[in-house]
């Protein structure tokens, strides 16, 4: 299958599709350290047939060189040298793969405690969340740490996978007390789907292919579910948000009077002909075209990257948002967010920070901390103001100008902002606003 990717091809509906039409999936990876996510992931790739020979080659051969008696298909996603010689994932790893019905990211992310941030930028723009858990150990605070970032980052879907069955003997009673065990907690999370599979990553039970060792589970083997589990509802299509990024007038004699404005549409529907309205200024106009490369289409739908044209002359620049006239976003400049903090030195409260948010740029003011979220336990510490790397905390701030907003739970593109130190121009903040 990929002997050739830039002509793979499959059929869907009696026509063909191409590799770059089919539905894409992002989903991470998440659990203690030493649950397997790594082998997991190798092994998703390996029997979905998704390994180069090359790459194989090399697996076979650093798995000979540590003196193993077997394949480490961990290799695969841990490309680092210090993560090959401790055997643990320091960094998020991305790997890409596809099968004949769907497109994957994985992002697969640490599980210590002091990488929480790779795993909150690794999930950030996830459709999944796949959470190990060691059959042997059972549900860890750990455990309880990622479905409560998974919660927090509203990710739609979780699947759990209770690793290592073959090292309890396959027994059906210890998955289903680590299934009700998890019940328990998520009830009290914001977590709308949750999925059970029990798995051996390392021999590949109900990966891939059905487990002969498991004939009492009767559910889907993990690459099903990856494949069929729906996502087009993931996706808001009922706000219409199009932050303008750029611009466009190409001032050639072919478009002289041509002006255009480029942008993601991260939610919604724009149609042509559809009446919309230009924030700040909120003056009012109707979408003229909507054009896509060499072409103009009647409608279009996020995430898709378009260039529109209105029936008005109206000064829009970047970072203004184009919306629907009676279905407009928050506007505001005093903002509460959730804040999981990503640098070693801490936030400081009333101290200055640059602000993106879509396509616009400002600079605010930290103006409340309160409170930091003890997220091993759940709880909410209102005395401890000092938060640090890896911390996640509520906190209000104060833009320079007004942003237009959602809150994060209704749309993830408009509901989510970083911070930045304006002296060393690192992201230190990524922010969901409340």
């Amino acid at each position: 299958m990929f002997t050739d990717n830039n002509k793979q091809m499959t059929k869907k509906s009696g026509k063909e599709i191409g590799y770059l039409d089919m539905e894409l999936l992002r989903f991470t990876t998440a659990g203690s350290v030493d649950d397997g996510k790594s082998t997991l992931i190798g092994r998703l790739l390996y029997d979905s047939k998704a390994i180069f020979e090359d790459q194989m080659e090399a697996i076979e051969l650093a798995s000979e060189k540590k003196g193993e008696d077997h394949v480490n298909l961990a290799l695969l996603t841990d490309g680092l040298r210090a993560e090959r010689e401790q055997g643990i994932t320091i960094d998020v790893a991305y790997r890409y793969f596809a099968t004949p019905k769907r497109k994957f990211i994985i992002a697969d992310t640490p599980g210590h405690i002091q990488y929480t941030r790779n795993m909150v930028t690794g999930a950030s723009t996830a459709n999944a969340a796949l959470i190990l858990i060691d059959a042997r150990h059972g549900v860890l605070e750990q455990t309880i740490r990622h479905a409560y970032i998974a919660s927090l980052l509203q990710i739609p879907h979780v699947i759990i996978c209770v690793n290592k069955m073959d090292l309890i003997e396959y027994k059906q009673d210890v998955f289903e007390k680590i299934c009700q065990d998890t019940r328990d907690f998520a009830a009290k999370l914001d977590i709308k789907d949750v999925r059970f599979v029990p798995i051996s990553a390392l021999n590949g039970d109900n990966v891939v292919d059905r487990s002969k060792n498991m004939d009492w589970y009767d559910g889907p083997t993990l690459l099903f579910l990856l494949e069929n589990i729906h996502i087009g509802s993931d996706v808001n299509h009922i706000d219409t948000r199009f932050p303008v990024q750029y611009v466009i007038r190409p001032q050639s004699d072919e478009f002289h009077d041509y002006r255009g404005y480029g942008g993601r549409i991260v939610s919604g529907i724009l149609r042509k002909g559809d009446k919309i309205k230009v924030l700040p200024s909120g003056f009012s106009s109707s979408i003229k075209s909507i054009d896509i490369m060499n072409k103009s289409i009647e409608k279009a739908f996020a995430p898709q990257s378009v260039t529109i044209t209105i029936e008005d002359d109206i000064d829009i620049s970047r970072g203004d948002m184009i919306v629907k006239e009676n279905n407009g976003p928050q506007i505001g400049q005093d903002i509460d967010t959730m804040i999981c903090w990503l640098n070693e030195k801490p936030l400081v409260l009333k101290g200055k920070y640059a602000v993106k948010h879509t396509s616009k740029d400002v600079r605010c003011m930290v103006t409340d901390i309160k409170f930091k979220v003890d997220i091993n336990t759940l709880e909410r510490n209102v005395e401890d103001k000092v938060i640090g790397l890896n911390d996640i905390a509520r906190i209000s701030i104060r833009t320079t100008k007004p942003l237009f907003y959602d809150s994060y739970r209704k749309n993830r593109s408009t509901g989510s902002l970083i911070l930045i130190d304006e002296a060393t121009n690192e992201t230190v903040g990524a922010c969901m606003i409340v």
